[in-house]
């Protein structure tokens, strides 16, 4: 069994699926759910007519769906996680392409929870397509036969229980933020943000897990102060090229010298600890756009539209009256000014401490 599943590279590990798949997972969502955000908003805040007018309908019975062009890329976001987590898994071709159908049935049925159930049932399927491919003569009947019947039936077996218990523990957290902000602000943001920088993906567990509201607001700032908080305080080391690839790019970039110095980590750590409860608790700063916005930090600054998105989504709900200056302030604050300052001011501490010198945080 061993020497089978190394000639199929089927890996089962925690690195393979916990940090390449989930990875991969999170790439997927941003080309799909993620940018039909981004291109909707533009449309609508700009006033392009391309982009907020209807291009496709769909017609099931009496039931007419009508899609923009950032519509369209958001209802492909199953397929997208999928074919993804196929493509970081090494499927072969077949059973990679077989994953789009997987993707879309597990998304569907997942409901709100769906791109967690897309993680569990594409690996799964994925995994027995590369089992049997290329073990028959007639690989191509078999193969995508064997990746699309799997994900399939354990989509209708078991994404619709996964969807309801990432959406239950979202739910949870939603609650616990609600009641207690300023620990949960605390906590939120420091995990979230550990995530960030972590080899796996926060957006990934963002979206999973349904993260919006107070709690999606204290994930906003948690990963915005790793990204900006590295940008800062290793702009000796790293000059301009530093500061742009972390703080609008990934803070995981300094994972080899924090596994080197963990104590680099510190600044921006505490950093987040304490942006988390000024968003939760000082402006209230809700993020209630796409859910994987919430782990995404200021990569593209991604994590300050989707609070934007969020309040454009409330206006047109109802349940906002206008975004207010302290809006502005408070996006500002919580994302860029406080992050760079708190972050800068703790690690000069830190290396008054001798805990960090000069090149150790260099990329």
């Amino acid at each position: 069994m061993k020497e089978f599943l190394k000639r199929k590279n089927i890996e089962i590990s925690l690195k393979r699926y916990g940090i390449d798949a989930l990875g991969a997972m999170a790439q997927g969502l941003f080309c799909s759910l993620l940018i039909g955000t981004i291109i909707d908003t533009v449309g609508k805040q700009f006033g392009i007519p391309f982009l907020t007018q209807t291009v496709a309908t769909l017609r099931a019975g009496s039931n007419t769906v009508n899609y923009t062009v950032g519509g369209l890329a958001s209802a492909m976001s199953g397929p997208a996680m999928a074919i993804a987590i196929g493509y970081a898994l090494k499927c072969p071709p077949l059973a990679l392409f077989s994953l789009a159908a997987v993707g879309f049935a597990a998304n569907i049925l997942g409901g709100a929870g769906g791109p967690l159930a897309v993680l569990f049932i594409a690996i799964i399927a994925a995994e027995f397509g590369k089992a049997v491919s290329k073990e028959t003569k007639v690989d191509i009947l078999v193969t995508p036969l064997v990746t699309i019947a799997v994900g399939v039936f354990l989509s209708w077996l078991i994404a619709p229980p996964l969807g309801q218990a990432a959406m239950s523990v979202g739910e949870v957290i939603r609650w616990a933020t609600e009641l207690q902000p300023f620990l949960m602000g605390i906590l939120v943001s420091v995990i979230v943000g550990i995530a960030l920088t972590l080899p796996i993906s926060s957006a990934a567990i963002c979206a999973a897990l349904g993260l919006t509201g107070l709690a999606g607001g204290a994930a906003v700032a948690g990963c915005c102060a790793q990204m900006i908080g590295f940008a800062v305080i290793s702009f000796r080391e790293n000059k301009v090229g530093g500061l742009v690839s972390q703080g609008l790019g990934t803070s995981m970039l300094q994972m080899p010298n924090i596994i080197k110095n963990p104590r680099i980590w510190i600044a921006p750590t505490l950093a987040s600890a304490i942006t988390g409860p000024i968003a939760t608790c000082v402006f209230r700063m809700e993020m209630n756009g796409a859910a994987i916005s919430s782990g995404m930090g200021t990569c593209g600054m991604v994590g300050p539209l989707g609070v934007y998105t969020g309040w454009v989504n409330d206006i047109a709900a109802g349940t906002k009256a206008a975004i207010t200056g302290t809006d502005w302030l408070g996006l500002a604050l919580v994302c860029i000014v406080l992050p760079a300052v708190l972050s800068l001011l703790i690690h000069l501490a830190v290396r008054r401490l001798g805990w960090v010198k000069d090149g150790d945080m260099k990329i």
